[in-house]
């Protein structure tokens, strides 16, 4: 068994095709029409078979309140993984994606947490190097 599609809720589905496309730097795997929405998913340009993030609408009445209290106690609701979380906050800054919580140092992992524009907090993080061996 393999995971093969995790699911985050976004505002507007081209929006958040444009911040995870445009910013974070995912690529467009599928966008098939299914009425008023789409089954929308983009993939790491590093694993365009492996797992796909599908942009699901966040229509539902339980997203909001979710998302909301999720927002409010600044927990990311998934987590992405980079291979250095300083150069990508940098990056990203850059590009005028906006950070809730710096690159921060927590044990053996640095973190940064980022505001997708869609409702979500997204983490990022890295495994630090370790010394000795």
């Amino acid at each position: 068994m393999k995971i093969n599609l995790a699911s985050i809720f976004v505002n507007d589905q081209a929006k958040g095709l444009e911040f995870y496309t445009t910013k974070l730097g995912f690529e467009k795997k599928n966008d098939v029409p299914m009425g008023e929405f789409s089954w929308l998913t983009v993939v790491s340009p590093e694993a365009r078979d492996g797992v796909e993030l599908v942009l699901e609408p966040a229509n539902h009445p339980a997203v909001g309140p979710f998302r909301e209290a999720l927002v409010a106690d600044g927990i990311p609701f998934t987590s992405f993984a980079v291979e250095d979380v300083q150069a990508e906050y940098e990056r990203l800054v850059g590009l005028g994606v906006v950070f809730t919580q710096p690159p921060t140092v927590m044990g053996p992992v640095t973190t940064a947490v980022l505001d997708d524009t869609c409702g979500n907090l997204i983490q990022i993080a890295a495994m630090n190097e370790t010394s000795g061996a």
